[in-house]
């Protein structure tokens, strides 16, 4: 038999596709020819095959080896080829059977010595095969239990080709999947930490109640990344759907931590302000992967020092934002990655950052104006929430940590607001009011009473306020009123509304 073919898979962005790995085997020169569209770490993939099978005791064909990659127009990338490659080749000299691989998904990299390493996204190629019909696979130890949380997908270990090899003629077993030890989960930043700031503490409860973004400006020392830090805390822990999405973006990434397969941890990511573009939203050569924002779907992106970063850094969200998603186009194609978050950004009120009347401060009103400038208008329209914290005084710092109320508290209020609006608005498939579109609010099922939207239409009519800050203004005081168990909201939380959105000062 000259002819043997073993499953694979691919990426492209999130998704997964079946690839059929075929080996033909004919008489000529010793060479193997490799086509499909294979990137530069699958080119490589035929010197590691060649050292992995001598290594595993098995004898090299000398004959003309041609490997295809199928379907041919799908670009193919990284080395999670290199076990079913090895596999089609013994299997096309005839001395390796293949009947029990019929079926079956192969994944995994190999080293030099024949050991089978982990790869990155494994949990979507499975979940892509699990989606084609494919109810067994095989993965390297590493990936296991990732590949296990796909539901009626049979999962097998291999640390060795060696192993594999026997398995298939009958020799030995695969290993199971390991079991994972419950991680040690560390204590959480509390709430109760923050003192003083009551107005910051409610917008804080309110991002989470609703999913609004939130800007937090004040000086050093007043709180800000405190209370960024603590956002975290209050969010409901993820579903196994949101789980399944924010696990596999990170397995793509390569920051999947060992022994937690599946996160259910809403994710935080707080890139330094030096980060690119690139490591913001995604990048790289080739197709591009999943950048900070991406990571922290269905969690948190915080920009602290946000005028720090670069303009066009920043405004790069602006359109991820509105849309959910980051759309990367590259030299290879375009990707699309998942980008639901809440944004959290801080900033000083000026380049030196000394605390306002400090006689040390030499910055000219226009110095201040041009650096908070460089977080545009219309990012800064998007932020809901947009909050001024004043300086703290001593006898903030010295109340007693205990009369604070702890996140666990607030986050029970949290969970309750959010099953409100949940359940208000299940017929859009909405998880919160943050992600209600304007126009429903709207409608006249869900549309307020003229006078208690008189404030707010009148800053709309003179200008003082965009229709996109109109409705996320609309948005906020629903949370507001979900927060307080009201049906819908009054005058009382457009106010409240109106006034975290001025800065939270009137």
């Amino acid at each position: 038999m000259s002819y043997a073919m073993v499953l694979c898979a691919a990426l492209e962005g999130v998704t997964g596709h079946l690839v059929r790995v075929e080996a033909d085997l004919a008489a000529g020169l010793p060479v193997v020819v490799l086509s499909g569209l294979p990137d530069t770490a699958l080119n490589e993939a035929r010197e590691r095959v060649r050292a992995a099978i001598t290594n595993s005791g098995e004898r090299w064909p000398q004959q003309r080896i041609s490997i295809n990659l199928d379907p041919a127009d799908l670009r193919k990338r990284g080395s999670a080829f290199d076990l079913p490659i090895a596999l089609a080749i013994l299997g096309g000299t005839g001395t390796l059977p293949l009947a029990g691989l019929a079926d079956v998904l192969v994944l995994g990299e190999l080293g030099l010595d024949g050991s089978v390493r982990p790869v990155r996204g494994v949990l979507p190629m499975v979940a892509a095969a699990a989606g084609q019909g494919i109810a067994k696979a095989i993965v390297p130890v590493g990936n296991a239990a990732e590949a296990a949380l796909v539901p009626g997908m049979r999962v097998l270990a291999a640390d060795t080709l060696g192993r594999v090899i026997g398995f298939l003629r009958g020799r030995c077993a695969l290993l199971e999947p390991p079991e994972v030890a419950a991680r040690r989960v560390g204590s959480e930043p509390d709430l109760a930490d923050v003192a003083g700031q009551e107005m910051g503490r409610l917008g804080v409860e309110l991002a989470a109640a609703g999913g609004h973004h939130l800007a937090l400006f004040g000086p050093p020392g007043a709180g800000k990344t405190m209370l960024a830090q603590r956002l975290p805390s209050l969010l409901p822990r993820l579903d196994d759907e949101a789980s399944l999405e924010v696990t596999a973006l990170h397995s793509i990434a390569g920051v999947l931590a060992p022994g937690e397969p599946l996160l259910r941890r809403p994710p935080y990511q707080a890139p330094h302000h030096t980060a690119s573009v690139a490591a913001l939203v995604g990048g790289g050569s080739g197709l591009a992967r999943p950048g900070a924002l991406s990571l922290a779907h269905r969690g948190v992106l915080f920009l602290d020092e946000a005028p720090e970063f670069t303009r066009h850094a920043l405004d790069t969200l602006r359109q991820p934002l509105e849309g959910g998603v980051v759309t990367l186009g590259r030299s290879r194609g375009v990707v699309v990655y998942p980008a639901q978050v809440q944004l959290v950004l801080a900033a000083n009120p000026c380049p030196c950052a000394r605390p306002s009347g400090d006689p040390g401060c030499a910055c000219t009103p226009q110095v201040k104006r041009r650096y908070l400038g460089r977080i545009s208008g219309p990012l800064l329209d998007r932020i809901d929430i947009r909050l001024t914290l004043p300086p703290l005084k001593a006898s903030h710092l010295f109340t007693d940590a205990s009369m604070r109320e702890p996140s666990q508290v607030v986050a029970q209020r949290v969970a309750a607001a959010r099953a409100t609006a949940a359940a208000r608005w299940a017929g859009l498939g909405a998880r919160c009011n943050g992600e209600v579109p304007g126009t429903v609010l709207r409608q006249r099922r869900w549309r307020l009473p003229d006078d208690v939207t008189d404030g707010l239409r009148r800053r709309l009519d003179t200008g003082e306020m965009s229709a996109r800050g109109h409705d996320r203004v609309l948005r906020m005081a629903w949370t507001l009123s979900d927060l307080a168990g009201l049906d819908r909201p009054g005058k009382d939380e457009i106010n409240i509304a109106l006034n975290l959105r001025d800065g939270g000062n009137a």
